[in-house]
């Protein structure tokens, strides 16, 4: 008989506040972190996924609107097109009395790269902080919970006036409970946290090159084109005149 009232619903209907509120904290922790996770490892799986085959045809296109409209439809979570139509922009952009058109114009494409990665960089950073946050916090919180249970379990016994150990065994395994489900949620939020930094790392340095090949193409690449075009067209014929004897 005494086995049966022994389990989690005992030690929930035995719990005060204070040991539901932890509950229910560790509940919604949980539930936030796996919103999180889900939502990241979706999008980094569409980032992911024609990351690769996006860039090479935005180089293998001929035009800039071809090679934009490629990058868009193959760019789903708008990681490297929001950097190919800045760094555009900025390479039209008229020189005006202003600071900006004071600099020259690869100071203003370097300008335009650089604040689109760092804003690039701040949405793919969104919700790792609170991952971090469930991960360091969970284990104390669970603890917390275990704590107090085995507090008012010991108070409970000793009112009592019996000290066995089938008395101690069952409220304290029970209180314990608390400190498995903090690491349980703070494992996976920890493991998240971890996976999202280093693929967030991938994605930033593959964003990094892309920016310094734009900054040259933008700049420079006009002016490669036309010397190559030159070229393909074959030196212009020398003027011969009459030869002098």
């Amino acid at each position: 008989m005494q086995a049966q009232e022994l389990g989690l619903m005992h030690f929930w209907q035995a719990g005060d506040a204070i040991t539901h509120s932890v509950a229910w904290l560790l509940l919604a922790m949980s539930i936030v972190s796996w919103y999180f996770i889900l939502s990241k490892a979706w999008s980094t799986w569409r980032m992911r996924r024609g990351a690769h085959a996006a860039l090479e045809q935005f180089w293998n296109a001929r035009t800039m609107d071809e090679a934009l409209a490629t990058l868009e439809s193959a760019d789903r979570e708008r990681v490297f097109v929001p950097l190919a139509r800045k760094a555009r922009a900025a390479a039209a952009m008229q020189p005006d009395d202003s600071l900006a058109g004071s600099v020259d114009r690869d100071e203003i494409v370097t300008r335009v790269l650089r604040r689109e990665i760092t804003q690039v960089s701040a949405r793919l950073e969104s919700g790792l902080a609170l991952l971090a946050s469930v991960g360091s916090t969970a284990p104390f919180v669970g603890l917390f919970g275990t704590v107090w249970g085995i507090y008012h379990a010991l108070l409970s016994i000793a009112s009592s006036g019996q000290v066995m150990i089938d008395r101690v065994a069952g409220p304290v395994g029970e209180a314990l409970v608390m400190t498995a489900a903090g690491l349980a949620v703070a494992i996976p939020a920890v493991l998240a946290y971890n996976a999202f930094v280093r693929a967030n790392r991938v994605v930033l340095a593959e964003l990094d090159g892309f920016a310094h090949d734009l900054l040259a193409l933008v700049t420079t690449g006009h002016r490669l084109r036309e010397q190559r075009d030159a070229l393909r067209s074959g030196p212009a014929p020398l003027a011969v005149g009459p030869v002098v004897r």
